[in-house]
């Protein structure tokens, strides 16, 4: 009877060791992060342990008060904990002061803490200094007329208050950044922002601002659109302009000519593009041109031309030109079109060798097809500056410049930067005069 009952405590004392032993902690990971907390500030939190949680606590520390938000918890199984796996999960709650009345704005830090429910009950935790901001942004808009042409761009300025961290200009599905205003008041902030040549008429501009609590304020403003109607040509394929171009661009790829071309010509544009529109970020916060942009040749090509490919006979693609093809002589001096920073001189896909140069506030000029470089990244040029020779590199039949520019990552017609009338009234005459006096 006494060597039983030993089996049996061993037996208990041996399951329980491995019941412990198996027993785990609890993953919890913020998505996304919060770093500021209002009202009702939603919060996820990815929950992962196999063996599912006892407990999930969250709660706002500040000024050594704890302020419960949140509170779950489910049926403890300590000893039949290993016959459950659960997959990870997401829980979201709400965390503001609407949970917790006594919150007041200033800094805080969020703890979640999840106990694990198994044998070991073991207890995880995370936590982030957030800001309890409760009172909301607000935004006022100038009160300029603006006239804008679809394709091209124009200039706001607004002023921000309450708690906010983020203003611009929305415009449909696009953002553009704000910055502050040179010479103006306290507060006082511009945006340079595009109608886009893709968004369709009906879409009425914005100034607004936010913050990480969710909260956002919008102003409209008095705003005219100009619409366009683009350029429609058809563009004829021939098999030497095919074997030329995929050559150069795709020299190891394979499959049949017109499929390699017409990859290079959809998915290859399409990441060159957003390469061009990630170098928005790569910009100085000054006005580094001075007066209107310089055009630089006789127009081939227009901008958001829509070009229908034709090969054989047979239209095998669309896609649209972002940009001015403008020719002179083989070989052509390239000049800058106006003062600034270059950013970017490498080859680009589709714009063979492509130079960028920043010209501060997120406005940038793009020069493709070069045949060789006469500038380097991080050099500041003048207007009128050497700094290229015209070519033939990437998707172009012969030799000439792709000439374009962008406002904030968005491509605008070059045309209203070349006009010095179009610049004094549309840019100059809501910037301050220590801005226009940088910019002569």
């Amino acid at each position: 009877m006494g060597k039983f009952f030993a089996i049996i405590v061993a037996a208990v004392l041996v399951g329980g060791i491995w019941l412990f032993a198996i027993s785990g902690g609890t993953s919890l990971a913020v998505e996304p992060p919060v770093k500021a907390i209002g009202m009702e500030t939603p919060v996820t939190v990815r929950v992962a342990n196999s063996h599912g949680v006892r407990r999930l606590t969250a709660w706002v520390e500040q000024d050594g008060t704890r302020h419960t938000v949140y509170d779950q918890r489910n049926p403890a199984r300590r000893l039949t904990f290993w016959r459950v796996e659960e997959e990870p999960r997401q829980v979201q709650f709400v965390a503001g002061k609407s949970k917790a009345s006594e919150l007041k704005d200033g800094k805080a830090r969020l703890v979640i803490e999840a106990v694990s429910n198994d044998l070991r009950g073991r207890t995880d935790s995370v936590a982030f200094d957030v800001e309890v901001a409760t009172q909301p942004p607000r935004v006022v808009a100038d009160g300029h007329q603006h006239y804008v042409n679809q394709g091209g761009m124009e200039l706001v300025t607004f002023t921000p208050s309450g708690y906010w961290t983020e203003a611009g200009v929305k415009v449909g599905p696009y953002t553009f950044r704000s910055w502050p205003l040179p010479g103006g008041a306290p507060g006082e902030r511009f945006a340079m922002f595009a109608y886009p040549w893709d968004l369709e008429p009906g879409h009425t501009p914005m100034v607004y601002a936010t913050n990480p609590t969710g909260a956002m304020a919008k102003a409209t403003f008095w705003f005219k659109l100009f619409p366009k109607k683009f350029r429609v040509r058809d563009f004829e394929l021939s098999d030497a302009f095919l074997e030329k171009v995929v050559a150069q661009i795709d020299p190891n790829g394979s499959g049949e000519l017109i499929d390699r071309y017409l990859r290079i010509n959809r998915d290859m544009r399409q990441k060159n593009n957003q390469a061009l529109a990630d170098l928005r970020f790569r910009t100085e916060e000054r006005v580094l041109w001075e007066g209107p942009f310089t055009r630089l040749g006789k127009e081939e090509s227009l901008f958001a031309d829509v070009r229908n490919y034709i090969y054989k006979g047979k239209k095998v693609d669309q896609q649209v030109h972002l940009g001015y093809d403008l020719s002179d002589v083989q070989q052509a001096p390239v000049r800058a079109s106006n003062h600034g920073r270059v950013i970017f001189a490498d080859d680009l896909g589709i714009y063979g060798n492509c130079m960028v140069i920043d010209h501060g506030f997120a406005l940038q000029s793009i020069y493709g097809h070069l045949s060789r470089f006469e500038a380097k990244v991080g050099e500041m040029v003048k207007k009128g500056q050497i700094i290229g020779r015209s070519g033939a590199t990437g998707l172009a039949g012969g030799d000439h410049l792709h000439y374009s520019m962008q406002i904030d990552g968005v491509q605008v017609n070059p045309m209203e930067w070349w006009d010095h009338l179009w610049l004094g009234d549309r840019i100059l005459s809501k910037l301050k005069p220590a801005a226009q006096t940088a910019a002569r």
